[in-house]
């Protein structure tokens, strides 16, 4: 099966990170659009259950772009192990993925 044309990725970054790592995604063309929004986590992490405030960017991209995403988000990254994870878009509205591509490209 072949991979889906777009993509999108979730990341959770603290505040003081996660505009300027949007930015920096858009400003390269690795993502068309990202959406920040503040959420907040619960996880387990060194053994220890914890609770922190934490922004959820939301990127949408083309597939191609998975690994040099990816990448420019660990330079720019706080976190030891930051959450970077890769969803198909299966469908939507054909002028948006258009743009997407645009965008991107």
């Amino acid at each position: 099966m072949a991979p889906p044309e777009y993509v999108v990725i979730f990341c959770t970054a603290p505040a003081a990170d996660a505009k300027a790592i949007a930015e920096a995604l858009v400003d390269a063309r690795l993502a068309a659009c990202v959406n920040i929004t503040t959420v907040d986590s619960c996880f387990r992490w060194r053994g220890d259950v914890c609770s922190e405030p934490e922004q959820l960017l939301i990127i949408k991209t083309r597939y191609d772009l998975i690994d040099p995403l990816i990448a420019r988000i660990r330079e720019m990254h706080s976190y030891e192990v930051p959450e970077i994870i890769a969803l198909p878009i299966v469908g939507g509205y054909a002028p948006y993925l258009d743009w997407i591509r645009e965008e991107t490209g």
